[in-house]
């Protein structure tokens, strides 16, 4: 008897109370809000399904207090109409080091005309020293090894002798490569702050801590310029600059991130000209959902072109020049993703909220029928 009136009791807490089956009346108005919710439901449901399982990236701004960090600079160049032998690669930045002629992460591959390689073998120089000092020498050493300005070969790398650089044939390897051009592929690694490296025809090599190439000399014999590359034989007007930026990239990837440099091609028009690309990074932590860590860089980019009549230090110097400053800010990216709880939340919204709606617009539809049916049956009875 007690369970009887427990039951009773709880009976006046239904909310939703029921008709008999009989007295349930279905419409074709009532059908078609339901099929119509129905469908509105089902496409909020995927679309809040697909925001829960999309990760999120927060952005944030910190001031940037690492020191002492290297940079990677990978670089994907193709000069088609510059030969490799005339082509060295150089870096330097504002703390003193120096990479004269880089070879030893840098590879450079004979590619013909239309940038197809020549053969499979990459020439890759030996392993070398990132930082190169000259040695100022006041007397003469006999085991000296003096450079041979670009005509050194994997057997003889020392050319003491004026006659001995004559010998090694410069001029022929100059002609076997005439009508080809090059690939260069690797990458740099450099300290964290401003510098710059240059793809430049030509050979440079250091003299009195300074990085040049050649000493010209006038009649007379005195030094009347002094030059960043050896292009005493060719003349600056014979290098066609034209270059293929196929990737340059600051750092490791990460997703999303955009490289502003990429297939960029620029035509050389005039033969001789200096290309400086002025670039800003931004360097830029990616932590991703598993907890990785990502630590990269991303930069925007300024290009400028000057054709250089002579070549000479205050002129400048025809070739590819990439200039890069760092931001004092570091941009920080946070992968994260919604809680369950949230997407559950939404979910129970968006059914009861639609079910809420559609019930009004069923009844407000049902009644405004009655109401009209009523009218007319009123009108046939007068």
């Amino acid at each position: 008897m007690q369970t009887k009136d427990l039951v009773s009791t709880l009976k006046k807490f239904d909310a939703y109370p029921k008709t008999l089956e009989d007295f349930r009346v279905k419409t074709f108005g009532g059908a078609a809000v339901t099929i119509v919710s129905g469908l509105l439901m089902f496409l909020l449901f995927v679309s809040e399904l697909s925001f829960y399982l999309t990760t999120e990236v927060t952005p944030e701004l910190y001031v940037d207090t690492a020191r002492g960090e290297k940079l990677r600079i990978n670089v994907d160049v193709i000069f088609p109409k510059l030969p490799c032998v005339y082509l060295s690669i150089d870096a330097m930045d504002v703390s003193g080091e120096q990479q004269i002629d880089v070879m030893h992460s840098i590879f450079k591959t004979r590619v013909d005309l239309d940038g197809k390689p020549i053969d499979d073998n990459a020439e890759k120089g030996d392993l070398g020293d990132k930082s190169h000092e000259a040695k100022e020498l006041l007397e003469l050493d006999p085991n000296r090894c003096e450079s041979c300005y670009g005509a050194e070969t994997p057997e003889k790398k020392c050319c003491n002798t004026c006659e001995d650089c004559l010998r090694e044939g410069w001029k022929d390897k100059l002609q076997e490569q005439k009508d080809e051009g090059c690939a260069v592929t690797g990458h740099l690694e450099v300290n964290k702050v401003a510098g710059n490296f240059h793809f430049a025809p030509g050979k440079s090599f250091q003299q009195h801590h300074v990085h040049v190439a050649i000493l010209k000399l006038s009649s007379g014999g005195n030094v009347i310029k002094l030059n960043m590359h050896d292009l005493q034989p060719f003349g600056s007007t014979r290098f066609n600059l034209t270059h293929h930026i196929r990737h340059l990239s600051f750092g490791h990837e990460y997703p999303g991130i955009k490289y502003p440099l990429d297939d960029t091609f620029v035509s050389a028009e005039d033969a001789g000209s200096m290309y400086q690309y002025f670039v800003k990074i931004v360097p830029t932590t990616y932590r991703k959902l598993n907890g990785e860590v990502v630590k990269t860089n991303q930069f925007s980019v300024t290009k400028h072109k000057r054709v250089i009549r002579q070549v000479s230090g205050e002129h400048g110097l025809p070739g590819v020049f990439v200039l890069y400053e760092f931001s004092p800010m570091v941009v920080q990216y946070t992968e994260s993703r919604r809680s369950f709880m949230h997407f559950l939340t939404g979910l129970c919204a968006i059914v009861g909220g639609i079910f809420t709606v559609a019930g009004l617009v069923d009844s407000m539809i049902y009644h405004s029928a009655r109401a009209l049916q009523k009218k007319i049956d009123l009108g046939k009875a007068s």
